[in-house]
């Protein structure tokens, strides 16, 4: 019987975009099932008196969501397969995933339709799915970023939310399963909350790299700033 996890994302997150490359290939080597949920960097983020994301006509992540809702419902695969490509565009090809034009390519790419990104933002109960996986993530497992892992109720133990694994690049084959090892048995470890490598001026400047085609794409600036 395989594992399963919920992972919480955001498309804007760089980050987030590679635990999500590394954790699919955990799926691809253990049969591990993935849930994927939702959570808004634009809410946790937003400045006092400043709109809400469901409140804009569009947000840079939360309108893409809005869409993977609309996907989920359907199909979790097309969810799944969304997500990837919203993720390749921006943090590989730094192309913008929240413009319409852009968005409806996407659909058609991974098999749905360029008519949802227009329906999903007519229908205002994807604003509330994404919602509920939001302040799901931020009142009960203490959520503030992405990405968030969370390991089901296990054998008398409640369930376990993982900030992280924050890596880059993704690691792939051995290195991949070796992450996820210890990934599981940090879960295991009451009272543990977290172990960090400092970044060096050479792990920023590498960071920056890795993460060019983002930060060409982004149109938003981020409260914090991990790459120049």
């Amino acid at each position: 019987m395989s594992q399963e996890i919920d992972f919480y994302f955001d498309p804007m997150c760089p980050y987030a975009y590679q635990t999500s490359l590394w954790i699919r290939d955990v799926r691809r080597q253990n049969g591990l099932h993935i849930n994927w949920r939702f959570f808004s960097l634009e809410e946790i983020n937003r400045p006092e008196g400043k709109k809400h994301p469901w409140e804009r006509e569009i947000g840079y992540g939360w309108s893409p969501m809005r869409v993977a809702a609309r996907l989920r419902r359907r199909d979790t695969s097309l969810c799944d397969a969304w997500y990837l490509a919203c993720g390749r565009a921006l943090h590989e090809e730094g192309r913008k995933p929240h413009d319409p034009e852009v968005a409806r390519t996407l659909l058609v790419e991974i098999g749905a339709s360029a008519d949802d990104w227009d329906e999903a933002l007519a229908d205002p109960t994807t604003h509330d799915d994404v919602k509920a996986d939001h302040f799901h993530a931020v009142d009960t497992y203490g959520g503030f970023g992405v990405p968030i892992i969370v390991f089901p109720a296990t054998d008398g133990r409640p369930a376990k939310a993982v900030f992280g694994p924050v890596v880059v690049p993704a690691p792939l084959g051995d290195e991949a399963m070796a992450l996820w090892d210890l990934t599981v048995a940090y879960t295991r470890v009451t009272g543990l909350y977290e172990i960090k490598t400092p970044k060096t001026a050479d792990d920023i400047a590498f960071i920056g790299r890795a993460f060019t085609p983002y930060l060409q794409g982004r149109d938003w600036q981020s409260v914090q700033n991990p790459a120049p």
